[in-house]
């Protein structure tokens, strides 16, 4: 025998206890959500740091939702038949919802410490999305365990299908370990300028599941993690920023070798005051290398700028300093040869 739910008299109260229960639950979410932030934040005293990263990862609100509701159905006139559901299926919301947060945390707090850590401007997004992969598949576990699912055929499965997959994806793989390899190698950081012994050259922008990106001025070079975890190149980053170069200068043969090399020195180490990028130690050297050549006397000028990708400015600038200083101490700057040539058969 049946009766219908809508025959049976529903008291005020009924309702009102389960829904004040809900409303209160939500309520004190928002606030302590709010008390939070304002907390982290006058600790901290600025609003982009690790407590605001952290609060805002977690879903207190949805939480409180939950609770809300676990609350409101366990304290209602709903008979209990009709409730079996309810606990499962807010404990599979809430599993769900912290392994999104979780998830979301995770990757930003790689990219956080992971920038500190090997002093890069930010890590590769292969590291973060492998981090996030490990907390999602222990949620997914977490979840398949509150439905008594047994994990053992599952993995067994999967590793009969695994083999499989990875003979029909060998390239994807090795692009995919190759890639974290040379995440985590320490070799390469996000914002380092490399050169690989092929020629390609540039910042790295991100190292992701299959490649490495490149900014080359307004460009992009694509480099397969495979290619590059075999490639030789060298790192202009490493293990120091700075960037030694040498500046080749030449004079007439009626110079003062010692007149040329306190003129050059003097305007070099002035620069270092005006041109950006120039760097101030280690102080700029004069060798006279390779000394007398076919037409002029050769001096060598050594500096050094504050990374890489600043060599052609402040080698520019320097020049231009250095040739009217010269001109302007009455040293002769020679002609090249073409120049001579062409002067010769014209006269």
């Amino acid at each position: 025998m049946f009766m219908r739910l809508d025959h049976i008299p529903i008291h005020p109260g009924e309702i009102l206890v389960p829904l004040s229960l809900l409303i209160a639950t939500v309520v004190v979410g928002i606030v302590v959500r709010t008390f939070l932030f304002r907390m982290v934040r006058a600790w901290a005293g600025t609003e982009n740091n690790l407590g605001d990263m952290l609060v805002e990862s977690l879903p207190i609100v949805l939480w409180s939702i939950i609770l809300g509701l676990h609350l409101a159905t366990q304290n209602s006139a709903i008979p209990r038949i009709y409730l079996r559901y309810i606990p499962k299926t807010l404990a599979v919301l809430w599993v769900a919802s912290l392994t999104i947060a979780a998830s979301g945390l995770v990757g930003k707090l790689v990219g956080f410490y992971g920038g500190r850590v090997t002093g890069a401007q930010s890590v590769s997004s292969i590291t973060r999305r492998l981090a996030q992969i490990a907390v999602v598949a222990f949620g997914v576990a977490w979840l398949l365990h509150l439905f008594d699912v047994s994990l053992t055929p599952i993995v067994t499965t999967l590793g009969v299908g695994g083999l499989a997959v990875a003979l029909g994806l060998q390239d994807t793989l090795s692009n995919l370990f190759a890639g974290f390899y040379v995440s985590i190698s320490g070799f390469v950081h996000i914002g380092d300028y490399i050169r690989l012994n092929s020629g390609e050259e540039g910042y790295i922008t991100d190292i992701n599941w299959r490649c490495t990106i490149m900014r080359n001025g307004n460009n992009l070079v694509v480099v397969p993690n495979s290619k590059l975890g075999q490639a030789i190149y060298t790192n202009y980053h490493l293990p120091d920023r700075r960037y030694d170069m040498s500046i080749p200068f030449s004079v007439g043969y009626d110079s003062d070798i010692d007149r040329v090399e306190k003129i050059l020195l003097s305007e070099a180490i002035a620069a270092t005051a005006d041109v950006k990028g120039l760097a101030v130690f280690p102080p700029p050297s004069v060798l006279f290398n390779p000394g007398p050549g076919e037409f002029a006397l050769v001096f060598q000028l050594n500096v050094s700028v504050d990374e890489y990708g600043s060599q052609y400015t402040v080698q520019s600038e320097l020049r231009k300093r250095l040739l009217k200083k010269l001109r302007a101490e009455g040293i002769t700057v020679p002609a090249p040869r073409a120049i001579l040539v062409d002067q010769k058969d014209h006269a």
